[in-house]
């Protein structure tokens, strides 16, 4: 990549000069879409990002996010705001990693989770919980596989070593990412107001102390490498913007980070991701309204005879940049030591423009806020989108529920979260497999950890379906975004917050951009209906390959609260009647059904009370006659009974047809309870309720659906969702 002419026609009339070389190329990654979101900023004021327990939105590192715990009493002071605080606040990120994970799969995830910490430790907070959601081409293809393969390793081998819980994701097919798969990882941290930091300088004279990996030639360009669409060659030819792991240094980083923070060290902090230290040192002193003045020379390096433009814009991993008064300079640097980290002190906050310079010459004198901020916003033209009409194939009972049910979308993904260590922390209640992770929040009045269940839920769901906006953009979003609710109602959670990661083809195309559009304004509607601030996320545009452009595919993670964390499993108990809350699927438009028969329908209709349903379900998942609970999603009705089969454990089921079988409208859950009435007393008129059948002691699920029935047993059953390991075997 170059500058454009009109952005070097507009920098060259902002500074009065030509730009030098080193000032080129951090324009040139600054101003790229993947760091200035030229293309997306002007849509994503439709979300709406404030509420009460926001601390922290858009536009930081993480978002910050307060979490009332119900006995905590704890009247520390705020640092920032001089207030009194008694909650804990969790931090919460998302970011991509997708054309680094095509290149080379392995270290382009495992250094998507690395930065996704790193922005939550640069907020002041411990990282608790990871979550990723993987897309990819189809299944059968070998390419897709060893890109499988390579990320789910990459993302198992990073988060493990680091002793980070990866709790929960999705993972997804389509032959939409044949080219260009998707990798987006989601991290939840722990902090207070006494320990959070932001970055955001606070004070010139103070020094700016860089901490971490030496920087090395890895990850040059990797911004604007972001910024474009993967070539036929992408694999060996951008294999040098690719950034290369090492989780072991991550791990010292972190325990570093917290010897910081609770010694009261840091004035601001930021991770180095996109375009290095050039963009984290900017970013953070611009974003304060400072200046800086760095000397290159003092960064501590990997490599003999690096250039300025290397040590600016190399994306080597596992560094911070802290902002530090200089009286506590000594401290830190032995801190680091401590840790066996490199520390350098390579400048200052000053007033006035962002200055370094590199072997006594300056070599980028420039204002930060034009730096930072000041890439022109493109206007882009968009199609809107329209539904297809509807063209069901016939398929028979036995032959739906086998196909659907073994799909790779719907097939068990016990193969991926095996790989993770999802228990490290010991804060992991509720496990990868069911319908959202639960991570106990616990705090005593004493400080002491309460392991008796009566703290704070936390219930974490992520992911998205490219089946649904693959057909309907703008619904598609929508039911994503009440998808990931539902999955937390069902645990008994309530939404708390969101981020998106946002991903597109290339905006210059009308079509892309304006299914992309679609997915925007269907994520911001749904989100505010259900009082759901957004409040941070990520971009990526330009995933867009010889082989055609990806879906539009809004990732949302959501996490939510309950109170305690022994919620219901997604598993019949065989001891209740069961029930479906919510309204029949009305049409079977992105069902797994139409994925593998082929054929088309117009997207369902999404309930007139999205709050409500939300709101009743979690209702009834907390009753205590509730036995389990399980949301209708991906593959119908069909794969969530499939699921919820046990060894001993099963269900006799009848419904009307096969659109109430395989259709997937959002929305919906089954509930194993010993009091019915009890159930249709919690949702009032908010929900319909459907007698669907009783569970049963026997490993058995026979459903009957109209004038066709079919009996599976657990076996049965298993073998046909083992589609994935089977392969990986």
């Amino acid at each position: 990549m170059s500058l454009p002419e009109s952005d070097l026609d507009l920098i060259t009339a902002e500074l009065g000069r030509e730009p030098t070389p080193a000032e080129s190329v951090l324009f040139e990654n600054l101003w790229s879409e993947h760091c200035a979101y030229r293309s997306s900023r002007p849509l994503l004021s439709a979300f709406e990002s404030e509420g009460t327990q926001v601390v922290i939105g858009p536009g930081d590192d993480a978002a910050v996010v307060a979490v009332p715990l119900p006995d905590s009493s704890s009247t520390a002071v705020d640092k920032r705001t001089g207030d009194d605080y008694s909650e804990t606040y969790i931090t919460f990120g998302i970011e991509s990693h997708n054309h680094p994970s095509y290149v080379d799969p392995y270290d382009g995830a495992a250094t998507g989770v690395g930065g996704i910490v790193r922005d939550t430790m640069s907020m002041g907070a411990y990282p608790i919980a990871l979550t990723d959601s993987l897309y990819f081409g189809p299944f059968d293809r070998e390419h897709s596989q060893y890109l499988f393969d390579g990320v789910v390793e990459g993302i198992s081998n990073y988060g493990n070593s680091i002793g980070v819980p990866t709790v929960g994701g999705s993972v997804e097919f389509h032959e939409g990412y044949i080219g260009n798969p998707l990798v987006n990882v989601a991290c939840v941290g722990l902090t207070n107001g006494e320990r959070m930091i932001t970055a955001e300088a606070q004070a010139a004279g103070n020094k700016l102390v860089l901490i971490g990996n030496a920087t090395g030639r890895d990850g040059l360009g990797g911004a604007s490498f972001a910024s474009e669409d993967l070539s036929e060659d992408a694999e060996t030819e951008d294999r040098p913007a690719v950034q290369v792991g090492d989780p072991y240094t991550e791990k010292l980083l972190i325990e570093a980070n917290e010897q910081l923070l609770d010694e009261s060290l840091v004035e601001s902090a930021r991770d180095l991701g996109a375009a290095g230290l050039g963009g984290a040192s900017s970013e953070l002193v611009a974003k304060g309204g400072f200046g800086a003045k760095i000397d290159l020379n003092r960064v501590h390096q990997r490599e003999p005879n690096m250039k300025a433009l290397e040590i600016l814009l190399a994306e080597s991993q596992e560094r911070m940049c802290y902002e530090v008064t200089p009286e506590n300079v000594d401290r830190v640097k032995t801190i680091a030591e401590r840790f066996d980290l490199g520390c350098s002190v390579i400048g200052e906050v000053q007033d006035g423009n962002y200055v370094c310079t590199f072997d006594g010459e300056v070599v980028v004198d420039v204002a930060p806020v034009f730096l930072a901020d000041g890439a022109p916003m493109n206007d882009l033209d968009a199609t809107e989108p329209q539904q297809p009409e509807t063209d069901i194939p016939d398929r028979s009972l036995a032959e739906a529920f086998e196909a659907v049910v073994s799909a790779p979308n719907t097939a068990s993904k016990a193969w991926v979260y095996r790989q993770y260590d999802h228990e490290v922390g010991t804060r992991t209640a509720m496990k990868p497999g069911d319908d959202a992770a639960i991570i106990a929040l616990r705090e005593t009045a004493g400080g002491e950890d309460d392991i008796s269940g009566a703290g704070t839920g936390l219930a974490i769901s992520a992911g998205a379906v490219p089946n649904w906006t693959a057909t309907a953009p703008f619904a598609g979003a929508q039911a994503v975004a009440l998808e990931n609710a539902t999955n937390l109602a069902s645990k008994g959670a309530l939404p708390l917050a969101a981020v998106d990661c946002l991903n597109g083809g290339n905006p210059e195309k009308p079509d892309v951009y304006g299914g992309f559009k679609a997915i925007v304004d269907g994520l911001a509607t749904m989100c505010e209906t259900l009082s759901t601030p957004v409040v941070g996320g990520n971009v990526s545009l330009y995933n867009d390959s010889v082989s055609g452009p990806i879906p539009p595919t809004p990732t949302l993670a959501m996490v939510g609260t309950r109170s305690g964390y022994n919620a219901p499993p997604a598993s019949f108990a065989g001891e209740g009647e069961l029930l479906l809350l919510g309204e029949p699927a009305d049409s079977l438009g992105g069902s797994e059904y139409l994925a593998q028969f082929g054929g088309t329908d117009r997207f369902p209709t999404l309930p007139s009370d999205p709050s409500g349903v939300i709101e009743s379900i979690a209702a009834v998942a907390n009753l205590e006659t509730t036995l389990a609970t399980h949301d209708v999603s991906n593959g119908g009705l069909a794969v969530t009974l499939a699921e919820m089969v046990t060894e001993t454990t099963g269900a006799t089921v009848t419904v009307d047809s096969q659109i109430d079988c395989f259709g997937e409208t959002p929305g919906r859950v089954v509930v194993e309870t010993t009091d019915p009435e009890a159930v249709k007393t919690a949702v009032g008129e908010t929900l319909s309720v459907t007698q669907l059948g009783a569970a049963t002691n026997e490993g058995l699920l026979s459903l009957t659906v109209g004038d066709e029935e079919v009996s599976y047993d657990h076996d049965a059953i298993g073998a046909l969702r083992r589609t994935i390991t089977a392969a990986f075997e």
